[in-house]
């Protein structure tokens, strides 16, 4: 009987360290949450009703795959050039950055002159980060003459299902408008971004040499246009710009920047004016920055 009442009492006791033992984990657990509360960093942020010109705005997290902010995130309009990302991340996955691309007639008939010359020749990646950084639509022309222009245009629509930018595709690979109703590629803020950070991934340094034009190209033969994103340059922690604007898309623009170390986050701006559309991106890389700092 002694033996008994022994061992109810280690019982007893064991179960009583037990319930102790529990009530200081949870305790230590109460105190830590309470010390570190749980906060998603970058904290989606807003911004003022009218602060934008923009008709569509997105701030995306690649990381994450957060929707930091959004204005008709998915609202389908006129891409202009920032179609030249995708011809980018085509040209670069079909072909090696030193081969030759040989600029057309057909490729320097293009809208607009950014100083390529008939029969000059050029190694891939040169021209893509020419291309992108003063949106040559020549140059983009040249590439996607040198592989088939039908051809290249069909890969551009394929990958784009394949990202599930379930907004965008392209009938041609500059983004030029085709006529005066009809844009050579559509898509949604939402989709820009996405595109510009899976860009990002696979090719930083194209993307970065969008706001280093002085480290642009090798060739001193090459044409010198102007950086089309050089009124961002002035940005702290600015990655990459992509402009674009025509007739039917209005001012367009998407950029990389960083809101704190290591943490990039994409901005796209859809259908603002050739000035405001960087007035726009300045408000939301603010807004980011300060939601960032200071929390949700």
């Amino acid at each position: 009987m002694a033996k008994l009442k022994n061992i109810s009492t280690w019982l007893l006791s064991g179960f009583a360290v037990a319930i102790l033992m529990t009530a200081v984990v949870d305790a230590i657990q109460t105190k830590e949450k309470t010390l570190v509360p749980e906060v998603v960093f970058p904290p989606v942020f807003s911004v003022g009703e009218n602060s934008l010109a923009a008709s569509a705005a997105v701030v995306w997290e690649p990381e994450s795959k957060r929707v930091l902010y959004a204005k008709n995130g998915e609202m389908q309009l006129p891409l202009a050039s920032l179609t030249k990302l995708m011809a980018a991340e085509i040209a670069l996955s079909l072909l090696s950055a030193t081969s030759t691309i040989v600029i057309s007639a057909d490729a320097v008939k293009t809208e607009g002159d950014s100083g390529l010359m008939v029969g000059d020749t050029w190694q891939l990646g040169e021209l893509v980060r020419f291309a992108l950084t003063v949106s040559s639509n020549d140059a983009v022309a040249a590439v996607a003459g040198s592989v088939g222009d039908t051809s290249f245009v069909s890969r551009m629509n394929a990958r784009a299902q394949e990202l599930g930018l379930s907004q965008s595709y392209f009938l041609d690979p500059t983004g030029l408008d085709l006529t005066g109703s009809v844009s050579g590629a559509y898509g949604s803020a939402l989709d820009i971004a996405k595109l510009a950070g899976v860009f990002y991934e696979a090719y930083p340094s194209y993307m970065e040499s969008t706001v280093h034009l002085s480290s642009l190209l090798s060739t001193s033969t090459a044409p010198q246009g102007g950086a089309t994103a050089t009124p961002l340059f002035d940005i702290p922690g600015l990655i990459g710009a992509k402009t674009g604007y025509t007739d039917l898309a209005g001012g367009n623009l998407v950029a990389i920047f960083d809101v704190g170390l290591g943490r990039p986050v994409v901005a796209a701006v859809l259908h603002s004016s050739r000035d405001g559309r960087f007035s726009d991106m300045r408000t939301l890389i603010e807004a980011a920055r300060t939601a960032a700092r200071t929390g949700p």
